[in-house]
Order: structure tokens, then C-alpha cells, then sequence
């Protein structure tokens, strides 16, 4: 029973013991004087009250006195509280310092909070980074079509992170730029006896503005030959010439059908009317029999007429009349 006693009593003191190093952090305040920065344990224990990690903020003061900085700690508390990642300002920070690049910490903590990795910002301004343009389709004047790739050489524009475009717009500057310049040639061996000369292009046109990097050079790694875009585009416009043609031709023939169709509507329409006419001359010479205006002379007259004109056209045809009979 008094073991029970003295094994409980000890995990109690031992839970106190625990409690009270995390609100007091006297490891983390010894390692803060041996390294000379100047910070008191209430500082630390209110640290904690403020849900600050304490060991965060002690770690960083320590590398930035170790670099020869001078970190303010109300500033370090600030910016871990708006959600900022203060080891790598820190890092970034030390790595300008040693390599005597201008970053101040609110530029710093400014680049951190806008979602940039402001260490490996400050990496790249020193390693220059490569970026490898995916292919890019350009059509010389002579209609040929050149596929190039390119090496493009960037460096972190310490002063354009904030509010600067990313990688996505230096390619995409950079595609327009070849295409821009291949396009501008009259012939696509120009082109390819002088690959140089698209980067020159390229980079005088300063397409590194407003963007978050500096363009150091631009490297033509490969150029292909394509398709034969100009033979191409005159081989539809021939397919499409002709569809034209033909449709056109149809159009009129149409026209001429339906004339035709017309013409021989209109001729119907004048034999029925010539028929009718006909058909109309026996009751007209009856009408002048019983008036007394046609006499029997007239009327055997006008027959020996008719069969003279019979007799006319049978001698005129004679093939008509072999098929008539």
C-alpha cells in the first residue's frame, strides 16, 4: 500500500514537473544565454499564453545572433502569428546576409506571407535556376514550320516577389518571343543556320518585366522541322476552290433545269391553247355558213388550198411521210 502510495505520489510530482517546464522552459532559456541573446523567462511563459512556440522564436534569435543579425523578437511573435514561417525568414535572412544580398525583414516576412518561398528565393538569386520551355511551333515566311525548345536562365528578382508573375509567364513570354522572331524570317534555313540570333531577339525584348525573375539568357537547345504549313494552306484552298466551282456548277445547272422545265410548261400551255383554237374553227365556219357570210365556193376553195399545202409539204418531206404511213 505505500508502494502504491509512493509510485502515485511520484507521477503526480513528475506530471507537475512537466506542467511547469512547458509554461517555464529553463532548458530553452539556458541554451538562449549561453548563446547570448537576451531573453527573460516570463517572456518565455507568456510566450506560451500567447500560443507562440516558444522554441521557434529562441531558435531563431540564436542563428541570427550566431550570423551577426539583429532580430527583433516582438517582430518574430508577429509574424508566427499572421501565419508566417519564421525559420525560413530566418534562413533567408542569413543566407542574403553571407551573401551580400539586400533583405530586410519586412521584405523578408512580406515575400513569406505572400506564399513564396522566400528561402529558395534568395537560393535562385544566388544558383541561378533553368527552366525548360516545352516545344514551341512557329511558321517561317516560307511556310515551313520550326519546332524549338529552349533553355531559359532565370534568377530570383528579390524586389519583383511580391506582387511579381511566376515561371508560367516568363515561358509564356518566352514562346511568344520565338515565335515572334522565327516568324519574321523570310526562310526557315535562315533560322536554322543561326539559332543565336532567336535568342538575341528574345531577350531584347525585355520580357522579364514585372515578373518575379531576372532572365540572364535564353538558349535555342533544339530545333526540328515540321510540316509544310504554306503547301498545306494552298492544298485546302485548292479543296476549297473547287467545292466552290462545283457548287456553283450545280447551281447553274439547276437554273438551266428549272428554265427548261418552264420553257416546255409554257409550250404545253400554248399547244392546248392552239388545240383549243382549232378546235374552234369548225364551229366558227358553221356560224358563217348559217349567216350567209362563207359560201360553198369559199368553203371547197379553202380545201383545194389545204390539200395543195398537204400535197406541198409531202413532196418538201418525204422522209415524214414514210413515217407518217
Amino acid at each position: 500500500m505505500e508502494i502504491g502510495m509512493l509510485l502515485l505520489l511520484v507521477a503526480g510530482i513528475a506530471v507537475l514537473l512537466a506542467i511547469f517546464l512547458y509554461f517555464v522552459p529553463l532548458g530553452l532559456w539556458f541554451s538562449a544565454q549561453l548563446s547570448k541573446v537576451r531573453i527573460s523567462l516570463l517572456q518565455l511563459v507568456l510566450m506560451r499564453w500567447r500560443k507562440v512556440p516558444p522554441k521557434v522564436i529562441v531558435n531563431a534569435l540564436i542563428e541570427g545572433t550566431k550570423a551577426g543579425l539583429i532580430l527583433n523578437r516582438d517582430e518574430l511573435e508577429a509574424h508566427y502569428l499572421a501565419g508566417g514561417h519564421v525559420a525560413q525568414v530566418t534562413h533567408a535572412l542569413v543566407s542574403a546576409s553571407k551573401a551580400n544580398i539586400e533583405l530586410g525583414f519586412k521584405m523578408a516576412t512580406a515575400i513569406d506571407l505572400a506564399g513564396r518561398d522566400v528561402y529558395e528565393a534568395v537560393q535562385m538569386s544566388v544558383i541561378p535556376k533553368v527552366i525548360n520551355t516545352p516545344p514551341v511551333t512557329a511558321v517561317s515566311k516560307d511556310g515551313i514550320q520550326l519546332i524549338a525548345r529552349a533553355r531559359v536562365t532565370v534568377r530570383a528578382n528579390i524586389r519583383q516577389l511580391v506582387g511579381g508573375a511566376g515561371e508560367e509567364t516568363v515561358l509564356a513570354r518566352v514562346g511568344e518571343g520565338i515565335v515572334s522572331s522565327i516568324g519574321s524570317n523570310e526562310s526557315h534555313k535562315t533560322v536554322l543556320e543561326n539559332p543565336d540570333y532567336i535568342s538575341r531577339v528574345v531577350l531584347e525584348k525585355g520580357l522579364d518585366a514585372g515578373t518575379a525573375f531576372e532572365i540572364l539568357s535564353i538558349d535555342i537547345a533544339d530545333i526540328d522541322i515540321g510540316k509544310n504549313i504554306g503547301a498545306v494552306l494552298q492544298t485546302d484552298q485548292a479543296d476549297a476552290d473547287l467545292k466552290i466551282a462545283q457548287a456553283k456548277a450545280e447551281e447553274r445547272r439547276a437554273m438551266a433545269v428549272a428554265l427548261e422545265q418552264e420553257n416546255k410548261a409554257l409550250a404545253q400551255e400554248m399547244s392546248a391553247k392552239v388545240i383549243e383554237a382549232e378546235a374552234e374553227v369548225p364551229r366558227a365556219m358553221a356560224e358563217a355558213f348559217r349567216n350567209g357570210q362563207l359560201g360553198i365556193m369559199d368553203y371547197y376553195r379553202m380545201k383545194n388550198i389545204e390539200a395543195d399545202t398537204s400535197m406541198r409539204e409531202n413532196i418538201a418531206n418525204p422522209k415524214d411521210k414514210g413515217k407518217k404511213k
